[in-house]
Formats: structure tokens, sequence, C-alpha cells
């Protein structure tokens, strides 16, 4: 059985963004460095003697990646009241970590990321996150460094489509048939492909929410937050929805 970290042996610092894209790109399951204001590298002391200091070596073994969130109105979705800026708010956007530094190390790690907010970043007053249910996700992380539930899928515009464009072909997420085609809109892509296709919902994903506020900040925030705090999702499955899309002469065909 895995033991408990060694919370001792384990420190966070912001290392240059070339670094942290290089561990993302390699090692998370998205494959992408998304927004990225503060990269903090999660260090470990090891038991190996420095080739040249008079200490032991510190190995890097993952990154928290805090970015801006891309949407304009996050704020707004958070508040009822216009009390904050979006500069003052904060998304976690990648967090990985290599196996074998034992249990619970990524909450730890969320928990230094916020000493290190108040410190060098003060200015930041909430932190979101999402959790990916497609992931088989549900948000343990938050749940254990007492983030504020917010639900899934309350915040989110439209629903958004992963594109197949044969039966048996590799899923494009929404983000690149947006790229490639100009629209998600199954209806306005049917001119653009031309020929029968598949589309997939993608799930919505758990939003969880943190304020690094003072205690009168705080209670402030959570006075005026738009939307209650809800009870933590457990065991919350993702159901699949698959539609194929037929097309005739250019046109959607019913």
């Amino acid at each position: 059985m895995e033991s408990y970290v060694d919370t001792s042996r384990v420190s966070i610092r912001p290392i240059f963004k070339p670094l942290a894209r290089d561990m993302i790109e390699k090692n998370h399951y998205s494959g992408r460095l998304s927004s990225c204001r503060y990269p903090l590298g999660v260090f470990y002391q090891t038991d190996n003697q420095h080739q040249f200091f008079d200490e032991t070596e510190e190995k890097l073994i993952g990154v928290a990646c805090y970015g801006f969130p891309v949407g304009r109105r996050v704020v707004g979705s958070i508040f009822k009241e216009e009390i904050l800026e979006n500069k003052n708010v904060l998304e976690l956007t990648r967090l990985f970590i290599h196996d074998g530094y034992g249990k619970n190390i990524e909450s730890h790690v969320i928990s230094a990321s916020f000493k290190w907010m108040k410190e060098f970043a003060p200015n930041i007053k909430v932190l979101i996150s999402y959790a990916d249910p497609e992931q088989s996700h549900d948000g343990a992380i938050y749940q254990a460094t007492n983030w504020i539930y917010q639900g899934c899928g309350d915040f989110q515009l439209a629903p958004t489509y992963s594109l197949r464009l044969t039966e048996d072909g590799d899923w494009m997420h929404s983000r690149s048939v947006y790229s490639k085609f100009g629209s998600a809109n199954p209806k306005k892509m049917v001119k653009s492909i031309g020929h029968t296709f598949w589309l997939k919902k993608e799930a919505s994903k758990h939003r969880y929410i943190y304020f690094l506020g003072n205690k009168k900040e705080n209670r402030k925030f959570r006075s005026v937050m738009k939307h209650p705090k809800m009870k933590y999702p457990k065991n919350y499955k993702h159901e699949v929805e698959i539609r194929k899309i037929e097309v005739d002469d250019n046109k959607w065909k019913k």
C-alpha cells in the first residue's frame, strides 16, 4: 500500500513556461498547455547528494499551472454583484505530478499553491477549476482541499460536440472542429463536410471555486455567490451520447 506523501520533502516555486509546457505535453492526458500565467513547479527533495553543493538534490516531479480564465464573463458567473474583475480570478488549468511520491501529494500541492498565491499574487481573490467526467474525474482533489462545488453543466452556454468523420475514426475535439470548419454548429458543418459524420456530446464539467481573500472578504464573497454551494459529487457517471448525421445533397437529412 502506498504511504502518504512526506510533505517535508515537497516544495513549489515558479518555473519557466517552456519547461512547464514540455512536462504537460509529454505527460498530461490533454497533451497541451492551456492558459498559464503562473507555472508552479513541484519539487521533491531526494536522498542523493548534490553534485556541486553541500545539500541533497531536488527533483522536478510535476507542475501546477494557473492562468486567467478565457471567458470574459467568468466573474459574472460566480457573483451576483460586480465586486471583482477578471484580473482577480485565476483558473487551475493543468496539474500533473509523477506517480510514486506518496498518497495525497496532489492535495498537498494545491494547498501549498494557496499559500504561494496569497504571498506572491495577493490581487488574486478567487480560484476556479473544472473536473472532466469524460476522464472519470469528479474533483476528489478539490474536495480534499475544501473547494466550493457549484455543480456540473450549469455554466455552459451551449453544448459542445466532438466530431468523427468515419464510423471507426478518431474523435476530433470541439476546439479543433471549430478551427477546421469555422463552426461547431452541426447544421452549419453539414455543408463543409458534405457526407455522413458522427457527433458525440462532450460532457459538461464539474466546477469548483476557492476564495483566497481574508475572512471579511470571503464572507462577502459567499454572501453574493450566484450559485449555491452544492454537495460534492460521488461516483458520478457520464453517459456517452453519439449521433449519426446523414447528409443528402449538402443538406441535413431528416
